[in-house]
């Protein structure tokens, strides 16, 4: 990625498609040019922590609302120590921030962090058109990146960018080194957080339970886990394809084999998934947002959630399916699509959601689910 400051950022700008479809509008953040994977979210709200998302990484994100950056950017909402996408898309962006915890401009805050973005396009058209064909490599270009270059070349350019099918990417963005985000109040117990491409918010909910919460590289091995004397294990969701991830498969499979109480969310449950046995495949066009129907099965109730993943597990809906590590079914299901959303394991204490419970941002319908980690933590234990 190149980048320029802002000083021309009503520059006109192109979003150019892989298929060859091509969208001509305003430049938004910073200018220059930008490469990724074309991906639509549906949230209303919490753009901030959408940006910030490490599960972002690579990918360029369409708002569907067609207003952003109303609230500006505040100190206190990010996800992580950085803005993640590659890319940014808006049709009306906000002319002044308006917001008692506002800081900054968005539009300034894109700059800051070099992230090239557009608008002032049909955002609804690009949307409709990724779910028709899918989502696919896209390039946005502004500025000099832009200015006497044939639509041709960029399109060839944008050809050349890296597919996300293949993609090994949650060591790029989880932490290189260890650390420990303190229980709030009496600690109750430890558990060893296995980074992915965590939300800062995901570890202070189990903190606000209790829970002395360990972080650990992507790359840990299961020594690394249990060198923490975990009374509970957690992987976190994360960017990138799990066909990938035979690093933390192993690791899961080691938990899995001392029976030691674990939680996955989102990448997290793709490598339960694989860990037990079932296949993962990428979605055509992801689940996006914070507004997604899901039923837990268990309870028969619906909630809705936040979701940021374009790969699913492919495990039977109508079944209890026997593994290397007992009976397990599928827990959560997408209203919308039938998509796998969670996994459970009848004869150990193991289950995850493809969903993000944390609510950040919103909606809180799913926060029962680190209680029932805690649950089984304390059923362990006794």
């Amino acid at each position: 990625m190149t980048t320029s400051t802002r000083g021309a950022a009503k520059a006109p700008a192109v979003l150019v498609l892989e298929d060859g479809r091509i969208f001509r509008g305003r430049a938004y953040g910073a200018v220059g040019e930008t490469f990724g994977e074309a991906v639509f979210s549906t949230g209303m709200t919490g753009y901030q922590e959408t940006l910030t998302d490490p599960s972002y990484h690579r990918q360029v994100v369409v708002m569907t609302a067609p207003h952003v950056g109303n609230t500006g950017v505040n100190d206190e909402d990010p996800e992580s120590g950085r803005i993640w996408v590659a890319g940014y898309v808006v049709r009306d962006p906000a002319r002044l921030p308006s917001n008692w915890r506002s800081r900054r401009s968005l539009d300034d805050e894109l700059v800051k962090q070099g992230v090239v973005g557009i608008s002032g396009i049909d955002t609804r058209a690009l949307t409709r058109h990724l779910r028709e064909r899918g989502a696919m490599r896209v390039g946005i270009f502004s500025g000099e990146a832009w200015q006497g270059v044939r639509d041709e070349a960029l399109l060839a350019r944008v050809k050349e960018a890296p597919q996300m099918e293949g993609a090994d990417l949650s060591a790029e963005v989880a932490t290189k080194e260890t650390y420990v985000v303190p229980a709030i109040g009496e600690k109750r117990f430890t558990v060893a957080a296995v980074d992915l491409g965590i939300k800062g918010m995901t570890p202070h909910r189990m903190a606000e339970r209790g829970i002395e919460v360990h972080v650990l590289p992507a790359t840990a091995t299961a020594e690394d886990v249990y060198a923490v004397s975990p009374d509970g294990v957690f992987f976190s969701n994360g960017p990138g394809d799990p066909a990938t991830a035979d690093g933390p498969v192993a690791v899961m499979r080691a938990v899995l084999e001392r029976k030691t109480p674990l939680f996955g969310i989102c990448f997290g449950n793709q490598i339960l998934g694989r860990a037990l046995g079932f296949g993962t495949y990428k979605l055509k066009y992801g689940h996006r947002g914070i507004n997604q129907p899901v039923q837990d099965r268990t309870t028969g109730k619906v909630e809705v959630t936040a979701h940021n993943h374009g790969f699913a597990v492919d495990a039977p809906l109508d079944k209890v399916s026997e593994t290397p590590f007992g009976r397990a079914e599928v827990s959560h299901v997408c209203l919308n699509d039938q998509v796998v959303e969670g996994l459970q394991l009848l004869d150990q204490p193991a289950f995850s959601v493809q969903y993000h419970p944390e609510a950040a941002a919103g909606p809180h319908d799913a926060a029962y689910l680190f209680d029932r980690f805690v649950t089984l933590m304390e059923a362990e234990r006794a």
